[in-house]
């Protein structure tokens, strides 16, 4: 099914898919789906057909979550991932029947997926460079990120603790991801420091030629 007036921003931590996201829908009008709003349907979830997602509701301690191996880490992203593509399709569907705005998507969808429900023009990829995602993780003021550092530091061996997780978040944010994410075919705006949100804005809008 291809979603009319949906347009998906997808790509790396840090790169402002967000703050785009929330930017223009302000401008057109339109709904944002920002970051993990997927998040909705959480609690509803089966456990059985959501195991990934569900994780976290149910753990019972917290140290498991910061002391897996990274590739344990690793594979439990990608495979949330997964998981949150099935609700937000779902969450997409239900959108479509009960407006008409344009709706702009921070999404966990995939490449191939993507190719399968949209127009390519309404499609785009920011990135920003992996050791960003990596060495700037928690400068971020959100909850969930600030619980998990605080988690880190009460660790018996709070730097190993740390090293552990950002090895973690390396595999997670890999060269190779970069590069399959930077070869999709979709169009690709690359984190720019010295570009102001309002110039990244004005690339998106002609982008998706709004």
């Amino acid at each position: 099914m291809r979603y009319k007036d949906v347009y998906y921003i997808i790509g790396t931590a840090y790169a402002g898919k967000s703050t785009m996201v929330k930017m223009l829908a302000e401008k057109f009008g339109g709904i944002a789906c920002e970051e993990n709003y997927h998040d909705i349907l959480l609690d509803g979830l089966d456990s059985r057909e959501f195991p990934n997602l569900t994780y976290t509701r149910d753990l019972k301690d917290w140290s498991d979550f910061v002391r897996r191996t990274p590739e344990e880490y690793a594979r439990w992203i990608f495979d949330v991932a997964k998981e949150c593509e099935v609700l937000e399709l779902r969450i997409l569907d239900d959108l479509r029947q009960k407006t008409d705005k344009k709706i702009f998507v921070d999404t966990n969808i995939s490449v191939e997926t993507l190719r399968e429900i949209s127009d390519g023009e309404h499609v785009l990829v920011m990135l920003a460079d992996p050791s960003i995602s990596v060495n700037r993780f928690f400068e971020r003021p959100d909850r969930e990120k600030q619980f998990i550092y605080q988690l880190l530091l009460n660790e018996p061996d709070p730097d190993k603790a740390m090293a552990n997780y950002r090895e973690g978040l390396m595999l997670i944010n890999s060269p190779e991801r970069y590069q399959a994410l930077e070869n999709s075919g979709f169009p690709v705006i690359c984190r720019d420091e010295n570009r102001t949100v309002e110039q990244t804005l004005e690339m998106v809008r002609k982008i998706f030629a709004l």
